[in-house]
């Protein structure tokens, strides 16, 4: 990752949203503090003091959300530093965390569950933090992307591994809300991985935004980071639908992708138009319906901005800049057509039928009493709607610029003010030019344009296949076999000794391989090897990667020594546990449950079972099992002592499901 302490423009950004973060969450508490003393008393000077401070309370969170509107409006910083005449597009910040020590918790784990030594696996975990911390402050280019993504599959690797369905680790994730600053905690790694998605799409935002719009592959970058955006959050969206935190719920995030959308779209008019815009009827038909598809894309931006309860938390600034993107680009709509009519005569050699064909394609419908191929052959009638079309156009210029004026974030965007300035300024001296003798005239209403483009814009879904990683754990044994999913034994030493040249037993499987056809009458049986244990060490070397060619080879070269081996053998997964479910939201604990479950299901009033409950952060998952917060520590041995009775769990301290 970048140097968190360099001195750039988006680096001061980053820290000034984690200064901003902290106080906003200093806030929360107190309101919630506040609000909790005005429910339970009854003093009603105490509540005048409390309603007070309350007041107090809701003005600071009210400021310091606006200084955050402010971080996420400030746009300059992410745009390419060449000179640029260009509207600036919006990237998103990235989501703030705090820092997380995975060392005791899956230390704990490879020790109780895997029964390994975990001091062999302190580099790994180390590898795995550093990863986390660099994940922090990303470079804003295809290696950020790359380091991202890598996270994000280790991610998968560790939940394989490490965390159980049937209860949490007792790890706590802490991630910001990007447009409130509202923190959720959550013992889930699926809030983990959900932010780290979000960044992945947040940054190639400001990859695209980054781009060089004044060349062609400058807008194709832009076009394809924008899109890759979408496609990043349009996948958060369909894979995590319950998410805690409300920048990343299915209804921000439908408004973001529709954002990027909007974006790249509006990078595919520039794109075209870089060369330079023709003073020609066909191109600038064609010019007129690829920016009428931009204002529509920008409408509907908009109107979902605007909509509830997106409309409570989006930043004021975006929905106001989307509205001004959407007025500026149908103005230049109705310029470009504008023009058509007021400097293209039909000519004798001129295709009649083509022009005909091409200016109805931009019409819904014509003004009563005109005719498409009238308006072409009619001076007159050429002018007049030309004229209208131009006064549509001013009508919307000045609506841009006036909303661009009542919002004090963007009005001290500068460049937003000179092309919205220079585009206004443009209409209406070609207003000006026309002949002004027949204004009585101008009560013809201009008809709205049919937007249309020949470049379809759709989301890239990530294509996370193309980053190669390495299981940190990798040593632990083969995932589909050594998961957290699966309890083991730990592992037995077994003497093998041959007897008349034969092991006594069978070997199959990949990795590792299993016990099969095992002699009940053999020395290995004798000393507890049991159909179906899986060989993890032969003589002393590990061999859970090792498939039945290469254990047996092993064998042969001992000869007819006696050798070790290490086998284990596969619990009850589905045996119940004892289970605490702890729910956090806003940095505090608001739900504590602890459930006992009886061992003798025949012995359990079913009357009196506690209900199931589902976990806070259920992403989308039916009838999950109950969040749990504790350690099992497994038996030596398969098949341990039953237990005989009922026990409460705090008197549990030596058996197999113990609370620890």
């Amino acid at each position: 990752g970048c140097n968190p302490l360099a001195e750039t423009g988006r680096s001061k950004l980053q820290n000034q949203r984690a200064v901003l973060n902290q106080q906003i969450l200093r806030a929360v508490r107190m309101r919630a503090g506040a609000e909790n003393l005005l429910r339970a008393t009854t003093n009603n000077k105490v509540r005048e003091q409390v309603l007070l401070e309350l007041s107090f309370v809701n003005s600071d969170l009210q400021i310091l959300k606006e200084e955050l509107e402010g971080l996420n409006i400030s746009v300059e910083v992410y745009q390419n530093t060449e000179e640029t005449f260009s509207i600036p597009l919006v990237p998103l910040g990235l989501k703030e965390t705090k820092e997380v020590d995975f060392t005791l918790p899956l230390k704990d784990f490879i020790l109780e569950h895997y029964s390994e030594d975990s001091s062999e696996y302190e580099d790994e975990i180390a590898d795995l933090m550093d990863l986390r911390q660099a994940c922090r402050t990303p470079s804003r280019d295809e290696a950020g992307i790359e380091m991202l993504i890598s996270y994000f599959l280790q991610l998968g690797y560790v939940e394989s591994r490490f965390f159980p369905p049937t209860r949490h680790m007792g790890v706590l994730f802490t991630w910001y809300d990007s447009f409130t600053g509202v923190p959720v905690c959550q013992q889930n790694l699926l809030l983990e991985k959900a932010s780290i998605l979000f960044n992945i799409g947040a940054l190639y935002t400001q990859i695209g935004t980054r781009c060089n719009r004044q060349t062609q592959a400058g807008l194709e970058n832009a076009v394809d980071a924008f899109q890759r955006a979408a496609g990043v959050l349009s996948y958060l969206k369909e894979t995590f639908t319950h998410t805690p935190s409300y920048d990343m719920s299915p209804a921000m995030l439908n408004v973001l992708v529709k954002m990027m959308l909007a974006q790249a779209q509006e990078c595919v008019f520039e794109q075209i138009g870089l060369p330079g815009i023709r003073n020609e009827f066909f191109t600038l038909v064609k010019m007129t319906q690829e920016v009428a598809k931009v204002g529509e894309v920008y409408m509907l931006v908009n109107t979902a901005m605007n909509q509830e309860p997106v409309k409570e938390n989006i930043p004021y600034s975006w929905s106001k800049l989307a509205q001004i993107k959407s007025d500026h680009y149908k103005a230049l709509a109705h310029y470009f057509i504008a023009t058509i009519l007021c400097d293209h005569e039909l000519q004798s050699g001129d295709d009649e039928d083509q022009q005909e064909k091409a200016l109805s394609q931009l019409y819904d419908y014509m003004p009563e009493g005109l005719m498409v191929l009238t308006v072409l052959k009619d001076k007159v009638q050429r002018k007049q709607l030309g004229k209208a079309h131009l006064r549509k156009a001013i009508f919307y210029h000045e609506e841009a610029l006036r909303v661009c004026g009542l919002c004090k974030k963007l009005r001290n965007i500068d460049v937003l003010q000179e092309v919205l300035t220079a585009a206004h300024k443009r209409s209406l001296l070609k207003y000006a030019q026309q002949e002004t003798e027949d204004d009585f005239l101008s009560l013809i209403q201009a008809p709205d344009i049919l937007p249309k483009t020949e470049y379809k814009i759709e989301t890239i879904a990530p294509q996370f296949s193309k980053v190669k990683v390495k299981d940190f754990f990798h040593r632990l044994g083969p995932l589909t076999v050594f998961s957290a999913k699966q309890r083991w034994t730990a592992p037995r030493t077994i003497h093998i000794h041959h007897e008349e040249g034969e092991l006594g037993f069978g070997l199959k499987g990949g990795s590792p391989v299993q016990i099969y056809c095992l002699d009940p009458v053999c020395s290995a049986a004798s000393m507890g090897l049991k159909e179906g244990d899986y060989v993890v060490s032969v003589g002393g070397v590990d061999c859970k990667w090792l498939g039945v060619n290469e254990v047996l080879e092993k064998f042969r070269n001992v000869g007819e020594q006696p050798i070790e081996i290490e086998v284990i053998s596969c619990q009850d997964t589905a045996a119940s546990m004892h289970s605490k479910s702890a729910t956090y939201s806003v940095g505090m604990q608001k739900t504590y449950s602890l459930i006992c479950l009886a061992m003798e299901e025949d012995k359990i009033d079913q009357t009196k079972k506690a209900p199931l409950k589902l976990p806070f952060l259920s992403w989308g998952t039916k009838n999950r099992q109950k969040a749990a917060s504790t350690l099992c520590l497994p038996s030596a041995v398969a098949g341990s002592s039953q237990i005989k009775k009922q026990l409460s769990p705090f008197t549990l301290l030596n058996t197999e499901s113990s609370l620890y």
